[in-house]
């Protein structure tokens, strides 16, 4: 059984160190991280990953850059977008764009296995 794989990508080290430890109290995964939208999908590029937890607002190219690169490249991933801009509008485009669900920061553990669970990640 290869072991998940999944890649966080938010611009935050705090940030990013919250997803991955709430990560590991849900899921015995291989977790890579990425320290914006551009080296994220350079990394989507190169290798295939289970699972994608997406900041939106980041330098350069965001998180909805990062989305309609990954429609239009047709990369096969699950993207959990983990963002503190929750406006409708915004959930909309990203539910549109192919993202799996859309979380407020900082995620907390049960709101994390629930969508793991629900998805057929665990």
């Amino acid at each position: 059984m290869m072991k998940f794989s999944i890649l966080v990508c938010d611009d935050s080290a705090v940030a990013r160190k919250q997803v991955v430890r709430c990560l590991n109290e849900c899921i015995d995964a291989e977790i890579e991280q990425a320290i914006n939208g551009a080296y994220a999908l350079e990394l989507l590029r190169a290798q295939s990953f289970d699972l994608l937890c997406l900041d939106l607002t980041m330098p350069e190219v965001d998180g909805i850059q990062v989305l309609e690169t990954i429609k239009t490249e047709k990369i096969e991933c699950f993207v959990l977008v983990i963002s503190a801009d929750i406006q409708e509008k915004m959930k909309f485009r990203v539910i549109e764009l192919g993202a799996i669900d859309f979380v407020n920061k900082p995620i907390d553990k049960i709101r994390m296995n629930d969508i793991l669970h629900k998805f057929g990640i665990h």
